[in-house]
C-alpha cells in the first residue's frame, strides 16, 4: 500500500492523527497533514483505510498495490 495525501484540501481536522499517528502528523503552524510513511507496513493497512474512510475532506487515498 502507498498513501496519497492532498494537503491543498486538508481541513486539518486532524482525524488521521489519532487513527494512525505512526503514518499521519500535523503542521504546527496549521495543522495540514504530514505523511510520516508513505508506505506502511501490512499492520497499519486497515488503519490508514479508516483514517482515509472518516477524513472530513477526502484528503487521503490509499493506494493497494
Amino acid at each position: 500500500m502507498k498513501i496519497e495525501i492532498d494537503t491543498d484540501k486538508c481541513c486539518g481536522a486532524g482525524h488521521c492523527v489519532l487513527i494512525a499517528p505512526e503514518v499521519f502528523d500535523q503542521r504546527d503552524e496549521d495543522g495540514i497533514v504530514v505523511l510520516l510513511q508513505d508506505a506502511p507496513g501490512p499492520e497499519l493497512h486497515d488503519a490508514v483505510r479508516e483514517a482515509a474512510t472518516v477524513c472530513p475532506a477526502s484528503a487521503i487515498w490509499p493506494v493497494e498495490e
